[in-house]
């Protein structure tokens, strides 16, 4: 008898600390779900902010918003440059554009050429082949040829350095 009666208060126990988890399972899911649905009204106001400070068109003929202008580009004079190597001779001929951002940048960059020039001699001649391996050293390459170019240039400002082609040999 007395050991169905420690049954039955087990039981008893049981249910109640049941009854306890699912309350605690509903709270917490309660409290997700209002968090997630904060989230995702926060999300949606931000990126649709966003978009409501652009310049509207009036249907009755208003300002339309302005087309980004086309970008400019200056080739440069192919370079052909000996790489740092023990040993065997190695080459690097590469041929690259630079992109401004309109025509009046060119004539502002073109009395530095012979400037920009060296200082990419300069730098190549430094590189080994290793450093031109994979899509990140060219990705390393091309940053820092925009880096020097900015600074032989100051105060005019080069966007983009692109390469028309590289060859190592």
């Amino acid at each position: 008898m007395a050991d169905e009666d420690a049954a039955a208060d087990e039981g008893a126990e049981e249910g109640d600390g049941g009854g306890g988890k699912k309350k605690k399972l509903i709270l917490f899911g309660g409290i997700g779900l209002a968090v997630l649905l904060a989230a995702a009204g926060g999300a949606y106001y931000f990126l649709m902010s966003g978009g409501s400070s652009a310049p509207q068109t009036d249907p009755a003929g208003g300002p339309a918003p302005e087309a980004p202008k086309p970008a400019v580009f200056y080739d440069l004079p192919e370079m052909t440059v000996n790489l740092a190597t023990d040993g065997r001779g190695t080459y690097l001929k590469v041929r690259i554009a630079l992109e401004v951002r309109d025509k009046d940048m060119i004539s502002q960059i073109e009395p530095y050429l012979p400037r920009i020039l060296d200082a990419f001699q300069i730098y190549l001649r430094e590189l080994r082949p290793a450093d031109l391996e994979g899509s990140a050293g060219l990705f390393r390459l091309k940053e820092e040829l925009l880096r020097r170019i900015n600074l032989s240039v100051y105060p005019a400002k080069v966007e983009g350095v692109l390469f028309k082609e590289i060859l190592v040999q």
